[in-house]
């Protein structure tokens, strides 16, 4: 599988420039990737301004991920401000081009910037399938936490994906918690980061990247804005798994109410 990670700078709080700024980069990857994976937040930035910002799943960024994965005959993921049920979720999409769609709300929220007082956390884990590939897509602070992560053994999956306004003064941790995930879930691990500052002067340096299963860096993106298109062997990993079957000792974990399940919307 074709796997592309878009690193950008957002425009704060502006969704209508954000969505023409990334329409315009990703139309040159028409017919060229499989998946494209944009930002945590990609239509805002890290904004806590929900009432005013947040989309219903019929407004226009539900519209524009549409768009983009038929015109560019691939999956797109990314998260963005959702309101539903008259509250609000960071909330990400994983939309395919025939325009199915399956959704992934942040479980973990950035206390420190008061994430939580603002946005209602998820309950359900996700992993959803693509070109025979079963992909777990999670949300920036959810990295730190590697119970939420961890392979389960009734629902296994192959790609873990993460997408993320991760700040520069804490890029150590980003950079060395993604290749630990890939380590120690035998998985692919994708994960895009923004550039630039926010409007709260937040810095952020990228160092988005994809890792195979072993831990080893495929490509990387550090500094400035770019994509990068990385090749992923389904059947590679399949062997080193038979051939290390660490995943088989393994302890098994119980998250008190939560549980891993597909959510599909059309």
């Amino acid at each position: 599988m074709r796997l592309t990670i878009v690193q950008t700078d957002l425009h704060w709080e502006n969704p209508t420039a954000n969505r023409a700024m990334l329409a315009e980069k990703l139309a040159p990857l028409a017919g060229q990737t499989d998946l494209i994976v944009l930002p945590e937040m990609f239509t805002t930035g890290f904004s806590m301004n929900s009432a005013a910002l947040a989309e219903d799943m019929a407004g226009p960024t539900m519209h524009w991920l549409r768009e983009q994965a038929t015109r560019l005959g691939a999956a797109v993921v990314g998260s963005f401000i959702c309101r539903e049920n008259d509250r609000y979720y960071n909330r990400l999409v994983f939309i395919r081009p025939n325009g199915q769609a399956n959704c992934y709300d942040k479980r973990h929220l950035f206390g420190l910037a008061g994430e939580h007082e603002t946005y209602t956390p998820g309950s359900e884990r996700l992993v959803t399938e693509w070109l025979g590939w079963r992909i777990c897509p999670l949300i920036c602070y959810d990295l730190r936490f590697p119970v939420w992560s961890r392979q389960d053994k009734t629902e296994p999956y192959d790609l873990l994906l993460y997408v993320a306004n991760w700040p520069a003064r804490r890029g150590h941790h980003w950079r060395s918690l993604l290749p630990a995930r890939a380590i120690e879930n035998q998985c692919y691990v994708g994960a895009v980061n923004i550039v630039g500052a926010d409007g709260n002067g937040h810095e952020y340096q990228g160092d988005s990247g994809i890792w195979d299963h072993t831990g080893l860096a495929l490509g990387q993106i550090s500094g400035a804005a770019g994509m990068y298109t990385g090749i992923l062997d389904l059947e590679a990993m399949r062997r080193y798994r038979r051939q290390l079957p660490f995943l088989e000792d393994a302890d098994v974990f119980q998250i008190s109410t939560l549980r891993a399940s597909v959510r599909s919307t059309t």
